[in-house]
C-alpha cells in the first residue's frame, strides 16, 4: 500500500491530488486499486487559495489545518501548517460499511427509526434504544447471529458505531438482550406502521392477502416455554420441540402480519384465529384470502364467507377422484408450455374448479412413484425369498415384517395387493399391481384443483392469482435462508417472540430492497437491476470500508482521517439506482468517529 499523486491543471492552476492505492493481483497481471482519495495538498505556489482540512485534538477542540507534503516549501511561521510524510501514510481500523449502511438507509426509508424512537426513547439511556433495535434488525439483514455473535464478531467489525453515534463498549449482549423485551409490545403498531409505508413508497395494497405457517425449531429442551411443543417438522427436525410461525403477506410479498402458535398446532385450526386478529388490528373489508390445501376445511370457508370475505384454495388429492372424467378430456387451456387448466362446472354450485395440469409436475410425482414402487418390490422379493428358504416360519414375524415394509412405503402402498397364502410347502408372499389404482395414480400425477367463490373470465385468471402464493412462500425461504430465523436458542417465550419480530423486522428491510431492486434505472443506457437479489446487492456493497488514514507529520503529530473506500462502478451504480448517497466522510464525533489530529 503506497500513496500515488495525480496531477491536473485546472483554470490555468496546477493542482496534485494524492490517493491511497494497493498492488492487486488480476488475471491480465498486477493492478493498482484505489483504496480512497486523500483529496488535494497544498503547493507553495497556492497562497491564496490554500485547502484548509478542521479536525479536532482529543479534548474534542477543532482547528483548521493547511496540509503540505513534507517535501514543499511551506509557509513559515503559520502555526496552522502540517507537513506531511507522504511515504509513511497507513491506513488502520478498517471496517465494514457498505452493507450496514444500506440496511440502515432502508432502515430510514421505512422510517422505522422515528417510530421507534418515539416508542422507546422516552428515557435517558446510555444507547438510545431505537438505535439498539436498528443494530438487531440490521445484523438479520447482513448477517444473523446471536446476540452473543452480535457482540462479539458482527458489531465490532462495522460501522455501525460511527453511523448511529454509538460510543465504543456500549453495545453487549444484555443490552441487546434488554432491547428484545423492550419492543415486543409495540408489535402491532409496528405491522400497522409498516403496512402504511409499504403504500406510501411503492403503492402496496391488501385486498388480496396469501397466508401460509412454517415451523422453526428449538436448540436445547426450553423447558420453561410452553409454546416449544413437538409436531409436524417442516425443518425435517422431528426430534426436537418446535414453533408454527403463520404469516400474511400481499401479492407482491409485502407483509401484513404474523403470528405464532404452539408447536403441536395444525394448519388447519389456525385459521379463525388469523381472521379475528386481522379484523382487529385493520378492521373488516372483504378481503381475498388465498390459501395452500392444508389450510382449507368447510367451517374455515365458511368462516370467511360469514365476514363477507372470499378465497381461492387448493384442495385435497382426495376430491379429485369425482373429477375422473374431467382429468380424460382433451379440452385443457394450455396457458404456459407446461401447464394446462380448464373450468369445471358444478350443478347448482356456486363454487368455480379449477383443474390445472403440470408437465414438469408430473416427471416429478412418476420419478418418484417409480422410485417407491421399485423400493417395496425390492424388499417384498427379500422378504419372500426369507419365507421361502424357510428362515422365517413364525406368521406373527412375517406380518410385522410386512408391516414396516408397508409403512416404509406408505405412499405406494395402496397400489399393491399383498397377501400370505397357505400352500403345500408352508407360506407364501404373494403380491401383484392394483391395475385400476395403478391406472389412477398415473392419470392424476402432475395434477391438482383449485376451488374458489371468485367470478373469472378465465380459468387461467384463477390459476395465476393462486400462482401468487410463492411470495408466502418466497418470504418462508427468506426468513429461513437469508435470515436465518432458526434456529432458536433462546429459551424463555417472550424472547423466542421478540427474536421472531426481529426476523419480521429483518425481512420488512429485505422486502424493501427487494422492490426497490426491480425499479428500472434512472441513468440513460443504464441496464436495470431488476435481476439482482437482495443478497447480491449486500454482497456487492459489502467490499465497501471504511477506514482511519494516518497522515503522520514532520513535528510528530499524527492527523487521523475517517474515509470511505472508493467504490468500484458496479457498486456506484447500484448505489445510484438505490437513490443512496455516500458520505464524503463520517460526521464529526470525537469519541466515536472524525478527523482528528493527536500529537
Amino acid at each position: 500500500m503506497f500513496v500515488r499523486s495525480h496531477q491536473r491543471k485546472k483554470d490555468g492552476k496546477d493542482h496534485v491530488y494524492w490517493s491511497l492505492v494497493e498492488t492487486v493481483r488480476t488475471a491480465n497481471g498486477p493492478r493498482q486499486k484505489t483504496l480512497c482519495y486523500l483529496g488535494e495538498l497544498n503547493s507553495s505556489a497556492q497562497a491564496r487559495w490554500l485547502k484548509t482540512i478542521e479536525v479536532f485534538n482529543e479534548q474534542g477542540e477543532t482547528q483548521q489545518l493547511k496540509l503540505f507534503p513534507a517535501h514543499v516549501q511551506a509557509p513559515a511561521d503559520d502555526p496552522q501548517v502540517a507537513r506531511i510524510l507522504v511515504n509513511r501514510v497507513r491506513l488502520e481500523r478498517s471496517r465494514q460499511f457498505g452493507a450496514c449502511y444500506l440496511g440502515l438507509a432502508l432502515w430510514k426509508r421505512l422510517g422505522l427509526d422515528q417510530f421507534f424512537a418515539t416508542l422507546l426513547d422516552q428515557t435517558e439511556a446510555d444507547v438510545a434504544w431505537s438505535k439498539v433495535v436498528a443494530v438487531l434488525a440490521i445484523n438479520r439483514l447482513c448477517a444473523p447471529g446471536s446476540e452473543l455473535s452480535v457482540e462479539q464478531r458482527w458489531y465490532p467489525a462495522t460501522a455501525l458505531d460511527d453511523l448511529l453515534e454509538i460510543a465504543e463498549g456500549k453495545i453487549n449482549d444484555t443490552r441487546l438482550y434488554r432491547c428484545l423485551d423492550r419492543i415486543l409490545p409495540h408489535k402491532t403498531k409496528l405491522e400497522r406502521h409498516l403496512k402504511q409505508r409499504y403504500g406510501e413508497l411503492f403503492g402496496a395494497q391488501f385486498d388480496v392477502l396469501l397466508y401460509d405457517l412454517t415451523s422453526s425449531y428449538v436448540e436445547g429442551a426450553a423447558e420453561n416455554n410452553p409454546m416449544m411443543r413437538r409436531g409436524y417438522s417442516r425443518d425435517h427436525r422431528p426430534d426436537c420441540e418446535q414453533m408454527v410461525i403463520a404469516l400474511i403477506v400481499n401479492t407482491e410479498g409485502f407483509p401484513l402480519s404474523y403470528e405464532t402458535f404452539d408447536g403441536n398446532r395444525t394448519d388447519v385450526t389456525t385459521m379463525e384465529t388469523i381472521l379475528r386478529m386481522v379484523e382487529r388490528k385493520y378492521g373488516k373489508a372483504r378481503r381475498i384470502w388465498v390459501l395452500d390445501r392444508g389450510i382449507v376445511s368447510e367451517e374455515n370457508l365458511e368462516a370467511i364467507r360469514k365476514r363477507g370475505g372470499h378465497y381461492l384454495v387448493g384442495t385435497p388429492r382426495r376430491q379429485m377422484k369425482q373429477f375422473e372424467t374431467e382429468l380424460l378430456k382433451d379440452d385443457w387451456t394450455q396457458v404456459r408450455p407446461e401447464v394446462e387448466v380448464k373450468q369445471v362446472s358444478i350443478p347448482q354450485g356456486q363454487e368455480t374448479y379449477i383443474l390445472c395440469r403440470t408437465q414438469g409436475r408430473k416427471e416429478k410425482e412418476q420419478a418418484m412413484r417409480q422410485r417407491f414402487s421399485a423400493r417395496m418390490e425390492e424388499a417384498l422379493e427379500r422378504l419372500a425369498q426369507t419365507i421361502a428358504r424357510g428362515r422365517l416360519k413364525d406368521r406373527n414375524k412375517m406380518e410385522r415384517r410386512l408391516g414396516r415394509i408397508q409403512a416404509q412405503n406408505s405412499s405406494v402402498n395402496d397400489l399393491y395387493e399383498i397377501t400370505l397364502q397357505d400352500t403345500p410347502e408352508g407360506l407364501r408372499l404373494v403380491w401383484q399391481m392394483k391395475e385400476d389404482r395403478k391406472r389412477w395414480r398415473e392419470l392424476r400425477e402432475g395434477a391438482y384443483m383449485l376451488r374458489t367463490d371468485l367470478q373469472a373470465d378465465t380459468a387461467e385468471q384463477l390459476w395465476s392469482k393462486y400462482m401468487q402464493l410463492t411470495e408466502a412462500e418466497a418470504a418462508f425461504r427468506a426468513l429461513k435462508s437469508e435470515l436465518s430465523i432458526r434456529p432458536v436458542f433462546h429459551q424463555l417465550e417472550s424472547r423466542v417472540k421478540a427474536h421472531v419480530l426481529v426476523a419480521f423486522l429483518g425481512y420488512a428491510l429485505w422486502v424493501t430492497l427487494k422492490h426497490l431492486l426491480k425499479r428500472p434505472s434512472s441513468i440513460a443506457g443504464q441496464p436495470s437491476i431488476g435481476e439482482m437479489t437482495p443478497m447480491k446487492a449486500l454482497a456487492s456493497l459489502s467490499g465497501l470500508h471504511s477506514a482511519d488514514i494516518i497522515l503522520p507529520t514532520t513535528d510528530g503529530r499524527e492527523i487521523r482521517l475517517r474515509r470511505i473506500t472508493e467504490p468500484t462502478p458496479e457498486q456506484a451504480s447500484l448505489l445510484h439506482q438505490l437513490a443512496i448517497d455516500l458520505p464524503e466522510r463520517l460526521g464529526l464525533q470525537p469519541k466515536c468517529s472524525a478527523d482528528s489530529a493527536i500529537a
